[in-house]
């Protein structure tokens, strides 16, 4: 049986329930902080006092004045004693001989012997010199009292007073005590003041030569802020340069060792003084050092150029003044006046400033040009400038490819015969058509000039900007051949190559513009035949030589020390166009920048010089053709063009279409639109009217027309 169970004693157990437990904790009061001693808190105030900055400068210059005074001192006595003895000859001498110059050693070694001659002579003569003396004062002693006698005599004549006789003896005898009066007087003040006189003038002496450590120097100096170029400054930055000949050199020569320095030159915003480097030492070796180098003058490395001239065992220094590299130069003169023009044959371009704040110009006549550099360096805005000056001479012809397309050169639509303006394979095809037409009108006008020697022809510029596109290419034509690449089977690369083997002598000339060289995208034959190189900052020594050439770079051309994205703008050129210091290959120079509104406002004055220039653009090859309305664009705004030029720009607007063309095809054209050529001048030409009216027939409404 079951049942519940009951259990009847009360529980005892606690409830279930969580309780909640409070602690107390009783935390002591903290410990009366203790008195700081007295003897802590004196010398933490000492501490303070002696360590404050103001206790530093005031130290530092007690000890700087006190310093000059010894060094006053010691100036002072090298100098007397160079003064009295041959120690002048001998260190010059050293220094001579040190430096290689063996000429000027013997010539102060002669001096030195003239200097011991003459003061043996000196010498020799002290030994005769106290009995000469004393007779001669026992001479003018007696001279002068007789004289004074005999005035006395006639004054006593005179006034019938014989008291008068020695009445001007009695004068200069009272003078004489007056003086040694005056002398009591002021020996004493003298006395006391003299040393202090003398220490004053040994400050001065030294305070001048900055005769302290450098320590003890104000900051600016001590840091070299705004510090003077000085011979001294430079020997000492080239003795520290790290060349164990050259610091041995400086050594032997002592204080002569600014005898290895021209003189200092003022030249634009800096300095140039030329280096002659003693026997075993190599400019190399200086340029090789150049950061050093400037560092040693208290300069950045972009503010201090080492170029070679023509004397042996020399450098040329240009020395900055610190932070003028980095202020701006100006506008370009094509911008600050409208009346500028250009003379392709006869003028120079206004490009920018040389390190020494000269105007650079650069010639232009009969010379490839090619520019080069770092990505966003100014390379087209140096080109453009250059462009931009030559456009305002209406003779010059342009055949334009931008294939970076950005609109860099879209102010040339109406100055450019051609403007093709894209950075795809077809435009590179365009572009390849374009120089090979170049070549074309070049072979031409040589088969002109054979027959007429005198023959002249407008300058046509072939310009390509980002022309490593056009090198990098892979597209191949019908027949296999490479657009781009550096073989002879290149189509771009053989075009370039025969522009500049034999463009110049007819005035057919390559500009290109090409960034970050290199052997593939920048062949070595392409580029050693620019007459003009430049180029702005780039990665590489290598580059540099790539750019400019081997002569250049090893004369110390160095674009790849200027600062990325800091210099630009700034250009090391390579070309007989443009005026190089005798004695080096290159000249760096600051472009002026132009921007698109100036752009736009000089190409403006270009257009109104020019006779109506209608800008090809070219278009694809698969569009149909016109071939009316393409004769009437090529004319352009012109009364008439002769035949061969039309026939020219056809082929370059559509090498596929007009590229065969012959005088016979354009004749039958114009023929059957009844705008049959004629001669004018004893050449045939084609005019743009008869163009207009067969087009505004064929079309019947008369609306179509010659581009405006």
């Amino acid at each position: 049986m079951s049942g519940n169970v009951v259990h009847l004693h009360k529980t005892t157990e606690p409830p279930t329930e969580t309780a909640t437990v409070t602690t107390l904790t009783v935390v002591p009061d903290p410990p009366a902080a203790q008195p700081v001693p007295l003897w802590v808190r004196s010398g933490r105030a000492i501490r303070t006092a002696v360590t404050h900055e103001n206790t530093r400068t005031a130290a530092r210059a007690v000890a700087r004045h006190s310093l000059y005074v010894a060094g006053g001192a010691r100036i002072v006595a090298k100098r007397t004693w160079d003064g009295r003895t041959a120690a002048r000859y001998e260190r010059m001498l050293r220094a001579a001989e040190t430096a290689g110059n063996y000429e000027a050693a013997a010539e102060w070694e002669e001096r030195g012997q003239r200097f011991r001659e003459a003061r043996h002579r000196r010498r020799m003569d002290l030994l005769h010199s106290p009995l000469d003396a004393a007779k001669g004062a026992a001479v003018s002693a007696g001279m002068g009292i007789g004289g004074l006698v005999l005035l006395g005599i006639a004054m006593a004549i005179a006034t019938k007073d014989a008291t008068e006789v020695i009445t001007p003896l009695m004068a200069v005898i009272k003078f004489i005590n007056l003086m040694i009066t005056i002398v009591q007087v002021v020996w004493g003040p003298l006395i006391s003041i003299g040393p202090f006189l003398a220490l004053l003038a040994l400050w001065s002496v030294g305070a001048h030569q900055k005769a302290a450590p450098n320590w003890a120097l104000p900051a600016n100096v001590r840091n070299g802020e705004g510090e003077p170029i000085t011979p001294s400054i430079v020997v000492k930055a080239l003795r520290d340069l790290g060349v164990p000949a050259l610091r041995n050199a400086i050594k032997e020569m002592g204080d002569a060792g600014a005898s290895m320095l021209s003189p200092i030159r003022i030249a634009g915003c800096g300095v140039e003084v030329d280096v002659t480097l003693p026997s075993g030492v190599s400019t190399v070796e200086v340029q090789n050092r150049r950061r050093k180098l400037a560092e040693n003058l208290t300069r950045h490395e972009h503010e201090v150029f080492i170029t070679i001239p023509q004397a042996a065992r020399t450098v040329r220094l240009w020395i900055a003044d610190s932070g003028a590299l980095d202020e701006p130069i100006g506008p370009s003169p094509l911008v600050t006046d409208e009346t500028l023009t250009a003379d392709y044959a006869k003028g120079k371009a206004p490009w920018g400033q040389d390190l020494r704040g000269d105007a650079a110009a650069l010639s232009l006549y009969q010379r490839h040009l090619l520019v080069t550099g770092l990505s966003n360096q100014g390379k087209t805005a140096a080109l453009r400038a250059l462009a931009l000056w030559l456009s305002l001479d209406r003779s010059v012809q342009f055949w334009l490819a931008d294939l970076k397309g950005a609109g860099d050169w879209r102010y040339f639509d109406g100055i450019a015969s051609v403007l093709i303006q894209g950075p795809t394979d077809d435009h590179v095809i365009q572009a390849t058509e374009m120089a090979e037409n170049a070549v074309t009108e070049m072979n031409r006008r040589l088969e002109v000039r054979q027959k007429d020697p005198a023959a002249k022809f407008p300058p046509l510029i072939v310009l390509v900007d980002e022309a490593q596109v056009a090198f990098m290419c892979p597209a191949k034509d019908e027949d296999g051949r490479p657009y781009g690449g550096s073989k002879a089977t290149s189509r771009y690369f053989m075009a370039v190559r025969k522009i500049h083997n034999q463009g110049r002598a007819v005035d057919v000339l390559m500009w290109q513009g090409t960034q970050d060289p290199t052997d593939q995208n920048l062949p070595k034959l392409v580029r050693e035949g620019a007459h003009t190189r430049a180029s702005l900052a780039l990665g590489t020594e290598q580059q540099s030589r790539m750019a400019l050439g081997d002569k250049a770079v090893n004369g110390g051309a160095a674009p790849h020390l200027l600062r990325q994205g800091l210099d630009k703008g700034t250009l090391v050129v390579a070309s007989d166009g443009i005026a190089i210091p005798a004695g080096q290959a290159s000249i760096t120079v600051r472009t002026h920048f132009i921007d698109d509104d100036a752009a736009e406002a000089i190409a403006g004055r270009a257009k109104a010089l020019r006779d109506g220039v209608s800008t090809l653009h070219v278009v694809d090859e698969g569009e149909e053709r016109d071939p009316l309305a393409d004769i009437a664009s090529v004319i352009g705004t012109a009364a008439r063009v002769r035949t061969k030029d039309v026939l020219a720009r056809l082929a370059t607007l559509n090498a596929d279409a007009y590229g065969g063309w012959s005088f016979i095809d354009l004749k039958r054209v114009l023929d059957a639109a009844g705008a049959e050529p004629y001669k004018s001048d004893g050449v045939m030409v084609v005019a743009r009217d008869r163009v207009a009216r067969a087009l505004a027939n064929r079309d019947g409404d008369g609306s179509a027309s010659v581009p405006e």
